[in-house]
């Protein structure tokens, strides 16, 4: 009972203290408290709902039977559009605050809202290798599903609730995408209804056109309903080499080198300042040494990116087996590093295991209760953004980031891109070694100003056919945006498919030159 009197006093005097001192001003300047004492536990909520639902689903088998009639659904509401006279663009109606995109996607409000409640996986097909699924199947509940049949998907994307459709719609990478290249590569047919209402199936050898044209395309060629991607035998551990390098050159050649490797299973870097990096090399294996197993992913354990820090500080390198699972979700924890602007004490071992079982707050809830005034505050001194360029630009191009930015650590995440048809592919004719650069926090640099550091950014990365991830803020204008992604193929199919009036063209739902 006494502790209950002093839970109570306690929440009694944090309420008086908010009230006091605003609550805007808490959620700017202390949005720690808000986070842990009720974005955490409603987190905790959602992800036991969502558990329990999708256990139950596959439990009962009621996906496969009802998927069927939820596209059907789908269709009706598109058809009912249509009779309506088609007057206003349509749009997922799934809320803009549940994306794990930062962008506030305000088109949700005058859009005709098309109501697509798809999140459960369908089939695992072990003969063929396949695993189906609706689009709003999230990583975290993927890897669960699969993990314990002894299997995977060759790229896995890091947060746990980044969805498949999120991943092929816009686009998803890994540590392994320098053998399998984007989470789009490794996908082998979608199911879309269109804007008359029909639903199509596509693949590389079945309406191919469409099938090369979808990712990146945002949800402006149609809603994504299924998808199909090829699964690979999963391992119970990967052995994880970690080895600190000095030198921006050094880097640079260390890290080409090794992303070059196809005997590598996973390939990583996580630079720390303009000439100090650790990078990480992976084998997957199902024969760790006890002694050096580190299960990262239990909630007591040390943030990833903090793990891999003293390996840099102590100047040594190591070797380490985690279990795979734990190693595919390393940055999820700790959101990359995002959570240690939202939590300054999140990684202080007294936090993490007293209520590091909590860590991490739903994105979407994030989103969802930032405000307006928050919102500003990140824009103008907050920086998510990543960019892909080709590897033999990686030097350039870090170099680049540290004058305009100045934030670190730096994400180094090498992928192989082919020569596909479609919005992104290389300059020349055969597949090119690239690499993604992830800066995700406050930029250091004295100069820094969000529209023209970000202009700036986007210049460069165009002049080194490099690529900007479309979730993060982008400044382009039209004619700059078509300049850095090929529309060809995109357009071909708006026009063929008739798109234009169903949907808006990417470039308006995603660019801010667009959107204000």
């Amino acid at each position: 009972m006494s502790a209950l009197w002093s839970v109570g006093a306690g929440l009694l005097l944090l309420l008086l203290w908010v009230r006091h001192r605003g609550l805007e001003a808490v959620l700017v300047h202390h949005r720690w408290v808000f986070v842990c004492f009720f974005l955490l536990p409603l987190s905790i909520l959602f992800d036991i709902y969502y558990q329990l639902r999708a256990w139950a689903v596959w439990r009962l088998h009621s996906a496969p039977r009802q998927h069927a009639q939820r596209v059907r659904h789908i269709q009706e509401q598109v058809r009912e559009w249509r009779k309506e006279g088609s007057k206003r663009y349509m749009c997922t109606g799934r809320p803009g605050w549940l994306t794990v995109s930062l962008r506030v996607g305000k088109y949700k409000k005058i859009h005709k809202n098309i109501m697509i409640n798809l999140m459960d996986v369908l089939e695992v097909d072990s003969e063929r290798q396949v695993v189906r699924v609706e689009p709003l199947v999230s990583m975290g509940q993927l890897t669960a599903h699969l993990n314990p049949m002894g299997w995977t998907i060759p790229v896995v994307p890091e947060l746990d609730d980044l969805t498949v459709g999120g991943l092929i719609m816009g686009t998803g990478i890994e540590s392994s995408s320098h053998i399998y290249g984007l989470f789009q590569h490794t996908c082998v047919a979608y199911e879309l209804v269109l804007a008359d209402g029909s639903l199509v199936r596509c693949s590389p050898t079945e309406n191919s056109d469409l099938f090369y044209a979808v990712p990146w395309s945002c949800g402006t060629l149609g809603f994504l309903v299924a998808a199909e991607i090829k699964m690979i035998p999963a391992k119970k551990y990967v052995k994880i080499h970690y080895q600190p390098v000095r030198g921006l050159q050094k880097i640079c050649e260390k890290f080409t080198e090794e992303s070059e490797k196809k005997e590598n299973s996973f390939v990583e870097g996580l630079m720390y300042s303009l000439d100090e990096a650790v990078i990480m090399t992976g084998l997957l294996t199902d024969e760790p040494e006890p002694s050096k197993i580190n299960r990262i992913g239990n909630y007591y354990k040390p943030w990833f990116f903090k793990h891999v820090e003293k390996y840099l500080k102590a100047d040594r390198t190591g070797v380490e087996y985690i279990p795979s699972r734990h190693y595919y979700h390393r940055h999820t924890r700790s959101i990359f590093w995002e959570l240690q602007d939202i939590i300054p004490f999140g990684n202080n071992p007294v936090f993490r295991y007293l209520f590091g079982w909590m860590v991490p707050p739903k994105i979407s809830l994030l989103k969802l209760t930032q405000g307006e005034a928050i919102r500003k505050l990140y824009e103008q001194h907050h920086v998510v953004q990543d960019m892909l360029v080709p590897m033999k630009s990686l030097e350039k191009s870090i170099q680049t980031f540290h004058v305009d930015l100045n934030v670190y650590p730096i994400w180094l995440c090498p992928f192989i891109l082919p020569n596909n048809p479609g919005m992104v592919h290389p300059k020349g004719n055969e597949a090119e070694l690239y690499v993604d650069i992830g800066a995700y926090g406050e930029p250091k640099s004295k100069q820094f100003e969000a529209r023209a550091s970000m202009r700036q950014m986007e210049k460069f990365v165009r002049s080194v056919h490099g690529f900007q991830m479309l979730y993060a803020d982008c400044y382009m204008t039209r004619e700059e945006f078509w300049d850095m992604f090929d529309g060809s193929l995109y357009h071909k199919l708006r026009e063929q498919m008739n798109c234009k009036d169903a949907f808006p063209e990417v470039y308006d739902k995603i660019c801010k030159a667009a959107r204000h």
